[in-house]
């Protein structure tokens, strides 16, 4: 089958497009265009069964449908795709100091590894001064954290140097 007037061959179309859809990809990296390369790639060969061209994007559109939603999730959690660990992540589960009083209604401060952060409780309980917490979560630039729990052993000594600034 031919395209229009230039008289190209379908199946390299199928060819060019595998080509576009896998350069895109590189320069994205988000595992979207690659099933659609993946299913140009698979059309390259069904073309040279003289497939009318209409049928042949019917089943490009499928078989890019199928991949991209039922691959594509499976791909990102094994490649940990668009998850970038950075160091804050670290801090969950470690015990901190607290250096301002942290109410339900009012943040407080925490010192952890010599750094201050914001704080809030995880359930809106009051920790004082001067006791002991453990690090939940890191949401923007509070830390959310819970009473420390005496009996859990885990290692993680609580930053005890002065909490002056």
């Amino acid at each position: 089958m031919f395209i229009g007037v230039s008289f190209i061959p379908i199946h390299w179309l199928w060819v060019v497009l595998t080509v576009i859809f896998a350069v895109i990809e590189v320069f994205t990296l988000g595992l979207t265009t690659i099933w659609f390369a993946i299913a140009a790639l698979v059309m390259v060969f069904l073309s040279f069964l003289h497939i009318p061209l209409v049928f042949q994007v019917l089943i490009f559109l499928a078989i890019s449908a199928v991949l991209l939603f039922f691959t594509r999730p499976i791909a990102v959690k094994k490649l940990k795709i668009g998850k970038v660990k950075t160091n804050v992540d670290s801090l969950a589960g470690k015990c901190a100091l607290v250096t301002k009083k942290i109410t339900e209604f009012d943040n407080g401060e925490v010192k952890i590894n010599g750094l201050i952060w914001t704080a809030k409780t995880e359930d809106g309980s009051v920790l004082t001064e001067g006791s002991k917490c453990e690090i939940v979560r890191i949401e923007g630039v509070h830390a959310i954290v819970k009473t420390y729990n005496e009996n859990k052993s885990g290692g993680s000594s609580v930053d005890e140097s002065s909490s002056e600034n």
